[in-house]
Protein backbone atom coordinates (compact mmCIF):
# COMPACT_ATOMS: atom_id res chain seq x y z
CA UNK A 1 0.00 0.00 0.00
CA UNK A 2 1.27 3.23 -1.14
CA UNK A 3 1.54 5.99 1.39
CA UNK A 4 -0.12 9.16 0.66
CA UNK A 5 1.77 12.21 -0.20
CA UNK A 6 0.80 15.25 1.76
CA UNK A 7 0.22 18.45 0.23
CA UNK A 8 -0.03 21.44 1.10
CA UNK A 9 -1.66 24.74 -0.62
CA UNK A 10 0.33 27.49 -1.67
CA UNK A 11 -0.63 30.88 1.07
CA UNK A 12 -2.67 33.40 -1.23
CA UNK A 13 -0.21 36.17 -0.40
CA UNK A 14 2.34 34.16 -2.40
CA UNK A 15 0.14 33.63 -5.60
CA UNK A 16 -0.34 37.01 -5.34
CA UNK A 17 3.03 37.96 -5.51
CA UNK A 18 4.64 35.53 -7.59
CA UNK A 19 2.16 34.14 -9.98
CA UNK A 20 -0.89 36.46 -10.23
CA UNK A 21 -1.96 38.70 -13.36
CA UNK A 22 -1.93 42.31 -10.67
CA UNK A 23 2.25 41.26 -10.08
CA UNK A 24 2.87 40.94 -13.67
CA UNK A 25 3.89 44.96 -14.54
CA UNK A 26 5.92 44.52 -11.28
CA UNK A 27 7.83 41.14 -12.66
CA UNK A 28 8.40 43.38 -15.89
CA UNK A 29 10.05 46.36 -14.47
CA UNK A 30 12.24 44.07 -12.29
CA UNK A 31 13.07 41.55 -15.46
CA UNK A 32 14.13 44.13 -17.42
CA UNK A 33 16.01 46.27 -14.86
CA UNK A 34 18.29 43.04 -13.99
CA UNK A 35 18.03 42.06 -17.86
CA UNK A 36 19.71 45.84 -18.13
CA UNK A 37 22.41 45.49 -15.86
CA UNK A 38 23.78 42.03 -17.44
CA UNK A 39 23.46 43.18 -21.19
CA UNK A 40 25.83 47.01 -19.81
CA UNK A 41 28.11 45.10 -17.96
CA UNK A 42 28.82 42.41 -21.21
CA UNK A 43 28.91 45.01 -23.38
CA UNK A 44 32.05 46.01 -21.26
CA UNK A 45 33.44 42.83 -21.11
CA UNK A 46 32.92 42.25 -25.25
CA UNK A 47 34.22 45.48 -25.85
CA UNK A 48 37.44 45.19 -23.89
CA UNK A 49 40.38 43.03 -25.31
CA UNK A 50 41.32 41.85 -22.48
CA UNK A 51 38.10 39.98 -22.16
CA UNK A 52 37.55 39.01 -25.62
CA UNK A 53 40.43 39.45 -28.25
CA UNK A 54 43.65 39.20 -28.46
CA UNK A 55 44.68 39.39 -24.32
CA UNK A 56 41.44 37.59 -23.45
CA UNK A 57 42.04 35.50 -20.39
CA UNK A 58 44.24 38.12 -19.03
CA UNK A 59 41.09 39.75 -16.94
CA UNK A 60 39.56 37.01 -15.79
CA UNK A 61 43.41 36.27 -14.41
CA UNK A 62 43.81 39.13 -12.95
CA UNK A 63 40.35 38.80 -11.14
CA UNK A 64 41.08 35.29 -9.89
CA UNK A 65 44.47 36.03 -9.05
CA UNK A 66 42.96 38.35 -6.43
CA UNK A 67 40.07 35.84 -5.41
CA UNK A 68 42.81 33.36 -4.28
CA UNK A 69 44.67 36.10 -1.88
CA UNK A 70 41.63 36.17 -0.15
CA UNK A 71 41.56 32.75 0.66
CA UNK A 72 44.08 32.94 3.44
CA UNK A 73 44.03 33.90 6.96
CA UNK A 74 41.88 33.23 9.94
CA UNK A 75 38.53 34.30 8.20
CA UNK A 76 39.11 34.07 4.24
CA UNK A 77 36.69 35.13 2.06
CA UNK A 78 37.24 32.71 -0.42
CA UNK A 79 36.69 29.18 1.19
CA UNK A 80 39.45 26.46 0.38
CA UNK A 81 36.93 24.58 -2.01
CA UNK A 82 36.26 27.35 -4.09
CA UNK A 83 40.12 28.55 -4.01
CA UNK A 84 40.96 24.92 -5.08
CA UNK A 85 38.08 25.22 -8.17
CA UNK A 86 39.92 28.42 -9.00
CA UNK A 87 43.92 27.09 -9.03
CA UNK A 88 42.52 24.04 -10.57
CA UNK A 89 39.84 24.66 -13.07
CA UNK A 90 39.75 28.35 -13.24
CA UNK A 91 43.04 29.40 -13.72
CA UNK A 92 44.62 26.65 -16.23
CA UNK A 93 41.09 27.83 -18.65
CA UNK A 94 41.40 31.37 -18.13
CA UNK A 95 40.92 32.25 -21.99
CA UNK A 96 37.61 29.92 -22.34
CA UNK A 97 36.16 31.71 -18.96
CA UNK A 98 36.50 34.54 -20.32
CA UNK A 99 34.69 34.36 -23.61
CA UNK A 100 31.99 32.58 -21.74
CA UNK A 101 31.43 34.93 -19.20
CA UNK A 102 31.57 37.87 -21.59
CA UNK A 103 28.99 36.37 -23.86
CA UNK A 104 27.26 34.34 -21.04
CA UNK A 105 25.94 37.99 -19.42
CA UNK A 106 24.78 39.05 -22.91
CA UNK A 107 22.65 36.33 -23.48
CA UNK A 108 21.28 36.47 -19.84
CA UNK A 109 20.43 40.13 -20.26
CA UNK A 110 18.98 39.87 -23.98
CA UNK A 111 16.90 36.79 -22.66
CA UNK A 112 15.60 38.75 -19.38
CA UNK A 113 14.97 42.40 -21.75
CA UNK A 114 12.65 40.29 -24.22
CA UNK A 115 11.45 37.85 -21.45
CA UNK A 116 12.33 34.86 -23.38
CA UNK A 117 12.81 31.80 -20.73
CA UNK A 118 12.38 34.01 -18.06
CA UNK A 119 12.94 31.69 -15.35
CA UNK A 120 15.58 29.62 -16.55
CA UNK A 121 17.53 33.07 -17.67
CA UNK A 122 17.29 34.78 -14.08
CA UNK A 123 18.58 31.45 -12.95
CA UNK A 124 21.96 31.28 -15.28
CA UNK A 125 22.20 34.78 -14.03
CA UNK A 126 21.83 33.86 -10.53
CA UNK A 127 24.56 31.21 -10.85
CA UNK A 128 27.16 33.96 -12.40
CA UNK A 129 26.72 35.92 -9.02
CA UNK A 130 27.02 33.58 -7.23
CA UNK A 131 30.80 32.91 -8.60
CA UNK A 132 31.65 36.02 -8.38
CA UNK A 133 30.34 36.14 -4.41
CA UNK A 134 32.54 32.74 -3.78
CA UNK A 135 35.50 34.86 -5.31
CA UNK A 136 35.59 37.47 -2.71
CA UNK A 137 33.60 40.33 -5.26
CA UNK A 138 30.47 41.94 -3.76
CA UNK A 139 29.68 44.95 -6.20
CA UNK A 140 26.00 44.48 -6.93
CA UNK A 141 26.11 40.72 -6.85
CA UNK A 142 24.16 40.53 -4.29
CA UNK A 143 21.81 43.22 -5.29
CA UNK A 144 21.45 41.25 -8.59
CA UNK A 145 21.29 37.48 -6.71
CA UNK A 146 17.97 38.32 -4.77
CA UNK A 147 16.33 39.91 -7.90
CA UNK A 148 17.39 37.07 -9.99
CA UNK A 149 16.16 34.45 -7.04
CA UNK A 150 12.75 36.04 -6.97
CA UNK A 151 12.55 36.01 -10.71
CA UNK A 152 12.59 32.42 -10.76
CA UNK A 153 9.79 32.43 -7.93
CA UNK A 154 7.49 34.40 -10.01
CA UNK A 155 8.99 32.14 -13.83
CA UNK A 156 4.98 31.87 -14.32
CA UNK A 157 4.40 35.62 -14.33
CA UNK A 158 7.53 37.32 -14.98
CA UNK A 159 7.67 36.89 -18.42
CA UNK A 160 4.10 37.56 -19.21
CA UNK A 161 4.77 40.55 -21.15
CA UNK A 162 7.74 39.00 -23.21
CA UNK A 163 8.11 36.53 -25.38
CA UNK A 164 7.31 33.49 -22.59
CA UNK A 165 3.93 34.60 -23.69
CA UNK A 166 4.20 32.73 -26.88
CA UNK A 167 7.32 30.40 -25.98
CA UNK A 168 6.34 28.68 -22.32
CA UNK A 169 2.68 26.93 -23.66
CA UNK A 170 4.38 25.53 -26.77
CA UNK A 171 7.43 24.19 -24.95
CA UNK A 172 5.57 21.66 -22.70
CA UNK A 173 4.92 24.34 -19.78
CA UNK A 174 1.28 24.02 -18.52
CA UNK A 175 -1.05 25.56 -20.37
CA UNK A 176 -3.22 26.52 -17.43
CA UNK A 177 -0.35 27.19 -15.32
CA UNK A 178 -1.33 30.81 -14.86
CA UNK A 179 -5.17 30.84 -15.00
CA UNK A 180 -5.12 28.45 -12.29
CA UNK A 181 -2.84 29.98 -9.90
CA UNK A 182 -4.63 33.90 -11.46
CA UNK A 183 -8.42 31.79 -10.78
CA UNK A 184 -7.29 29.81 -7.70
CA UNK A 185 -6.55 33.69 -6.04
CA UNK A 186 -9.32 34.81 -6.96
CA UNK A 187 -11.88 32.35 -5.94
CA UNK A 188 -12.73 31.48 -9.46
CA UNK A 189 -12.53 28.29 -11.03
CA UNK A 190 -9.60 27.18 -13.26
CA UNK A 191 -10.67 26.00 -16.45
CA UNK A 192 -7.64 23.22 -17.45
CA UNK A 193 -7.47 23.52 -21.48
CA UNK A 194 -7.46 27.49 -21.67
CA UNK A 195 -4.16 28.52 -22.77
CA UNK A 196 -1.63 30.37 -20.38
CA UNK A 197 -1.82 33.70 -22.58
CA UNK A 198 -5.56 33.70 -22.10
CA UNK A 199 -5.37 34.89 -18.31
CA UNK A 200 -8.63 36.65 -17.07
Amino acid sequence: MKNPVATYPEPKLSKWVFASRASVPFWTIVRIYLGYLWLSAGMHKITNPAWVGPEAGGAVKGFLDRALTLATGDHPSVQGWYAWMIENIFLPNAPVLSHMVAFGEILVGTALVLGFLTGMSAFFGGMMNAAFLFAGTVSTNPVMFVLATWIVLAWRVAGYWGLDFWVLPRIGAPRAEWKQHHDAFEGQPAHEGQPAHQIA
